[in-house]
């Protein structure tokens, strides 16, 4: 007696088997319908909620075939309570590579403006770096960047990046950037008077960074605004606070991404 399906569908109507992924926090996803981009944060009964790179949380029903990963349908499912919840995602938010080592450094270099903002960056994207082979190195001040760049002799297969603080227009850093002139070398800024102010408050617990009377020392008002000791312990404080890209606002989480993008085109050769 032959047996037979109770599934009538025509095998080519029939959608491909996919596979069932446990939804792990980190696990970064994307929820086609809405194209809503996010690490997971969260997972109930029936929902994931997903964080996206700029802090934003949203729900979805945990349906079959509901999300892509790395661009392939997948259908989450709850993680196991036991399960060990492994990484999946370096602190930048880029896929972690386990196990990966340090390639040979590459010729090209970042340069950023300030030994803070050189140890933020080695924070959030010290792993990619390492990985991509980039070193990051620090100017003094932006008064410096004409000297350095003639110094370092970019060409094709040596690129230079540099990130620069208050880099809005009129200012003195914007007329130093412009007088830059190599398709080489990639000058990029964010808008804060200093670093310290591209972490999120909501990070360091502080409702909003206080604001400075013009001609006084920014991190000086700082300090005195919020009661904080002098500027390296404050900065020590500031510095532990950040885990992560979710820690930063996005105006400067996008110029050191197009930073490590431009020194790592294709054809930028290692050392």
């Amino acid at each position: 007696m032959r047996s037979y399906s109770p599934d009538l569908t025509p095998p080519w109507k029939r959608s491909a088997a996919v596979p069932e992924v446990p939804a792990e926090p980190g696990l970064v996803v994307e929820e086609p319908s809405t194209g809503f981009c996010g690490a997971v944060v969260g997972c109930e009964a029936g929902t994931v909620t997903l964080e996206d790179r700029f802090g934003k949380h949203r729900a979805f029903p945990l349906a079959p075939r509901g999300f892509l990963l790395e661009g392939r349908a997948v259908t989450l499912v709850r993680p196991s309570s036991g399960a060990p919840a492994a990484p999946s995602r370096t602190a930048s938010g880029s896929l972690a590579v386990p196990g990966a080592r340090a390639r040979v450094a590459r010729a090209g270099r970042i340069y950023v403006e300030g030994r803070h903002d050189a140890e933020l960056v080695e924070r959030v994207w010290g792993e990619d770096l390492r990985v991509e082979g980039v070193v990051v190195e620090y100017l003094e001040g932006v008064d410096d960047l004409p000297a350095v760049v003639e110094e370092f002799g970019p060409g094709p297969d040596a690129r230079l990046g540099v990130l620069v603080d208050h880099l809005v227009p009129g200012s003195k850093e914007s007329r130093i950037a412009a007088s830059v002139d190599d398709p080489h070398v990639l000058v990029v800024g964010h808008p804060y008077v200093d670093v310290w102010e591209a972490v999120k408050p909501s990070s360091l617990g502080i409702p909003a960074w206080p604001a400075v009377p013009r001609g006084q020392d920014w991190k000086t008002g700082v300090c005195r605004a919020l009661g904080w000791p002098g500027n390296t312990g404050a900065w020590r404080h500031i510095l532990s606070r950040v885990h992560s890209y979710r820690d930063l606002e996005p105006a400067l989480l996008g110029r050191v991404e197009e930073l490590i993008d431009f020194v790592t085109e294709p054809g930028s050769q290692v050392c």
